[in-house]
């Protein structure tokens, strides 16, 4: 098990992250976790990622954003800009070598936002992202999945208190704060869309109600770029985290990582 190092990042937060996998981080290409909301780099997916990179001598890098985890810091003060920060800030500071970067549901819509960050602002650094595995994304979620599908009384609730505890079928309820839905509003991509040179899969459960397909046929519509799939899972949920999802999950980065190193099947 690998052992969990702290980084500093530039907003002062002391965030938790693990290395899996090699230590040589300047050989064949690895992989770069990004997790939920409210998720941790311990959570299902995340720990298989980890054993992928084991298995197949591969790096692999996965962190706790601020609020989340081990890393401090409440989880109320968190917004998009912050957990992109950071995740920026990880990939740039603590990897050398191309990367496959994997995000499940916010994790998914922070991969794209880096993506896009590092084109216009790190172009080295750009290059080195080799293939995107977006797990059910959640992309523009404070506004399409979030504020858009609030009821007015909710609405008037956040907008008057600062945060609605939202209900949750993960364990309690889930704080919505006014500054995340506002910070929001100024990374959202799908009606922008974004062009992508690299592979891109996504994978979504049929039976997801808190990221529903139809969601996820959004964010395929958005992305343009060379070889951008999206593969639907019957009957699977939010957490894809059965031993033939996470298979299917272990596959699909995989074969990106070898792609990009060129080997072929």
């Amino acid at each position: 098990m690998a052992s969990v190092d702290f980084e500093q990042s530039p907003d002062g937060a002391r965030l938790a992250y693990q290395h899996d996998g090699p230590a040589d981080d300047l050989g064949r290409c690895g992989f770069f976790w990004l997790g939920g909301f409210r998720s941790d780099m311990e959570g299902t997916k995340a720990e298989a990622m980890a054993g992928l990179a084991r298995d197949v001598r591969r790096p692999n890098l996965r962190f706790d954003y601020s609020g989340h985890g081990k890393t401090g810091g409440a989880f109320e003060d968190g917004t998009i800009s912050t957990w992109l920060a950071e995740a920026r800030h990880m990939f740039t500071k603590k990897t050398n070598s191309r990367r496959i970067i994997v995000g499940s549901s916010m994790g998914g819509w922070l991969a794209l936002l880096l993506v896009r960050t590092l084109m216009l602002a790190d172009v080295t650094a750009a290059r080195r992202i080799a293939g995107i595995v977006l797990i059910a994304p959640a992309v523009d979620m404070t506004s399409d999945l979030m504020w858009d599908e609030f009821s007015p009384a909710v609405r008037t609730q956040v907008e008057r208190d600062g945060v609605y505890m939202q209900p949750s079928d993960y364990g309690e309820p889930c704080p919505i704060t006014l500054k995340l839905l506002r910070d929001g509003a100024n990374h959202l991509l799908l009606k922008s869309g974004l062009e992508l040179k690299c592979p891109v899969r996504i994978l979504q459960g049929s039976a997801d109600r808190d990221v529903p397909p139809s969601h996820a046929l959004k964010v395929f519509g958005a992305l343009s770029g060379p070889d951008t799939t999206l593969t639907l899972i019957k009957g699977g949920d939010h957490r894809l985290s059965t031993p033939g999802q996470l298979r299917l999950i272990r596959e699909t980065a995989l074969r990106l990582a070898e792609r990009a190193d060129g080997i072929t099947p």
